[in-house]
Order: structure tokens, then sequence, then C-alpha cells
């Protein structure tokens, strides 16, 4: 396979990281994209050099030479458009998180396995150079054993109507953000078991938005003992944060993905851009460089083509999706019922995770 043919399944914001992650991958290229509207599809093809664009993606998993579709889509669209592409023998990469129940983790698993392609699940802390670091300070024992592992990632909320819709999303900010966090956890340790979740959450300033949460804390410990608590926030002004402290027995590390890489700009009369979900960049800002970059957006895609091309194993799989899944599910199940609650937890399979906080 001289170059992994990709189909880009979404044409809005996550989907624009991705085509131009993908323009500086040697080994693949978007051969197609597909999004129901057409004047906004042809346009991304057009931005993108994209050869050939549909309304509908069916039409996409036609094409012979798509060999790995990516799912940028709504949460609510991943399973089916996950199901279909694997009937049509195209491997899978799925942006977090995997899907909004437990019985669509399954049907995506299950329809990937008995289609012989790789369901590869989208998460980009794993892959963020500074975090990638961090790992490799861990795995070298510079720390000792971990105890605490605290991970944030806040702004002041989604840029897309569906997000705020828990119809179509399933959730508030603990499935859009902590499905980062619960991720990254298990990635820092190992991926041991998740023994238990606590949660509290609430809807404290955009409830004329969303029936979802805005701000969350979440612990999950893990067999062995280590804890970790993330931070998520939709009512965070100022631009995104996203930050780790990793807390050892013979040391500590503390990572800002954001502002530890940018420049400290002020400017009376403002600019073009700072940083995601920035509203101003009058007075005082952090202004990003390389953003995608930092973020880890190439280096997952990069990762991803090379699996598909068979030169290496996923990091990240759909079982990894459904893992994080259970724990975000147990989060709005702890919030919801005011206690801890035990894992593995096994919700209404039809369940989505916000009904089991907001059907108290």
């Amino acid at each position: 396979m001289d170059k992994v043919g990709v189909g880009m399944i979404g044409s809005q914001f996550v989907a624009e990281i991705h085509a131009e992650s993908f323009a500086g991958i040697p080994n693949a290229e978007i051969v197609a994209v597909a999004s129901p509207t057409e004047a906004h599809v042809s346009d991304f093809a057009g931005r993108h050099g994209i050869a050939q664009w549909f309304t509908d993606y069916r039409a996409l998993l036609e094409l012979d030479e798509v060999d790995v579709v990516v799912l940028a889509l709504p949460n609510y669209l991943h399973c089916q458009a996950c199901c279909d592409a694997a009937d049509a023998g195209k491997h899978v990469i799925c942006e977090k998180p995997l899907c909004t129940t437990m019985a669509e983790a399954d049907r995506m698993i299950d329809a990937c396995a008995s289609a012989g392609v790789l369901l590869m699940y989208a998460e980009e802390l794993c892959f963020a150079p500074k975090y990638v670091r961090a790992k490799q300070l861990v795995d070298a024992g510079a720390v000792g054993a971990l105890h605490l592992l605290k991970q944030c990632e806040k702004h002041d909320g989604p840029h897309a109507e569906w997000f705020w819709d828990v119809e179509r999303s399933g959730g508030g900010v603990t499935l859009d953000m902590g499905c980062h966090g619960f991720e990254f956890f298990r990635w820092m340790l190992d991926k041991p078991e998740a023994v238990s979740v606590y949660a509290d959450m609430g809807t404290y300033v955009h409830a004329d938005k969303t029936r979802g949460d805005d701000d969350a804390i979440i612990i999950v410990e893990f067999e062995g003992g280590a804890r970790g608590m993330a931070e998520e926030s939709w009512i965070k002004k100022g631009g995104m944060e996203d930050r780790a402290e990793i807390y050892g027995s013979e040391g500590v590390i503390f990572a800002d993905l954001l502002r530890g890489s940018s420049l400290e700009t002020y400017s009376e009369q403002g600019y073009d851009y700072a940083v995601e979900k920035a509203s101003t960049t009058r007075g005082w800002s952090f202004t990003m460089f390389e953003e995608a970059w930092n973020y880890g957006f190439p280096q997952e895609m990069q990762h991803f083509a090379n699996c598909v091309a068979g030169l290496e194993e996923p990091l990240e799989t759909g079982e990894d999706g459904r893992i994080v899944m259970q724990i975000t599910m147990a989060a709005y199940e702890s919030a919801g019922t005011g206690c801890k609650v035990e894992l593995p937890f096994a919700p209404p399979a039809e369940a989505r995770p916000i009904d089991l906080w907001l059907n108290r």
C-alpha cells in the first residue's frame, strides 16, 4: 500500500483539524469527504484539495480507494456510520467519545471484529508531545510509584449547537471532555482496571442552552490504589485550558499543554487568533502556535495510518473507548445518586450517560 486512502465523514470543526493533520502525513491522503450540506462539504473539499465529495456518506463507502474512514460526526451518529463502514470493509477511526450507549459500543466493536477491520479510538491526549514526554518519565521511574493524577480541560462552551442538545450529544461536559481525562489516567497508569468512580456535576451557567452538565469534578480509583481526578468545565472564560499533574512516591510532574507552549501577548486592539475557544484577543492573552501539533492530532493520525498500512498495532482501540464509556456512565450514575459507584458498572444497555443523572 503506497498511500492509505482516507474518507472523511464530517466537515465541521474536528474534521478541519484532522484534514490539516493528514496534509502532513506522507503515507496517507484524504481521497473523499462526505457531509450532508452540499455548500459546506464542497467548500471543505476545495479548501483541502480533496478530489471527491458527497452529501451521503454511503456513496463514499463504495469507493475502492477508501481504506479507512474518520468519523468526525455528532456523537449520536457514530454507531450507525461505524457499522456501515465496517460492512463496507473499511477501517474506522472514531472521534471521542466512542458513542452514546453501551449497546452502541458493543455493536460498533462487534461489527468491526466481524468484518476484520480496525476500530481505532481517537484520543489525542495519548499522542500530545508534552504528555508523551511525561509518560516516558513515568515509565523510566523518574517520579516513583504513582498515587494521584489530575487532568483538567476547561473552556467556555462548545463550538457547535448539537453539543448542547443532550438528545444528540448524550451528555454534557463530563461526556464531552471527561473522556479525555479518563483515558489519560488509564494510559499513564498502563491501563489498570478502574474500580470506582465518584462525581459531582451541575448546570451552573448554561441552563438557558442545555440540560446537560457544564461543570464537573470526577474521581476515578484504579486497581493498585492510584486515583485520577478530572476537572471539566464549559464555564471557564479566557480560552482553552488543558493541564495535568502527576504525583509519585519520588517526584511530581506538572504539564500545561497550551500555556506552557504559548506566547504571552498584550494587544490593545486585538488580533486574529490566540487559542481555541478564546472569545477575545484584547489585553493579555496566550497566543498558541502549531496548536494541532501540541494537542497531538497529527501524531495520532500518523499512527492510525501506519496501523492501516500494517506497520503498527493500534495504541487506542474501540475496547478502550468502551471502557471510557463505562467510566463515564458510572460518573453520571454517581452524580445522580450522590454515591460512589463500584466498577464494573452495568447501566441499562440503551441508556445514555445523561439519563443516569437527569432521570433521578
